[in-house]
């Protein structure tokens, strides 16, 4: 299975924001599985999440044009 930077790099803003997995499930609206797969590297996230993760975790504009590269 696809292990990328992107799914590292979001495991690491998520802890430096101090937010456990299934904060970040409930603020995205989707399932704590469905972040274990995102991070994991199981699954991509949708546009919509994409989005969302951007803001809540505050990521970098550097860091999501390496995540836009690696996920498209």
């Amino acid at each position: 299975h696809y292990m990328s930077r992107w799914f590292i790099m979001l495991k690491e803003y998520r802890i430096k924001k101090n937010i456990t997995q299934e904060e970040l499930a409930e603020l995205l609206n989707i399932t704590p599985r469905q972040v274990q797969r995102i991070e994991s590297g199981e699954s991509r996230p949708s546009l919509r999440t994409l989005k969302l993760l951007i803001e809540i975790l505050e990521i970098s504009d550097e860091d999501v044009v390496k995540i836009i590269k690696e996920i498209a």
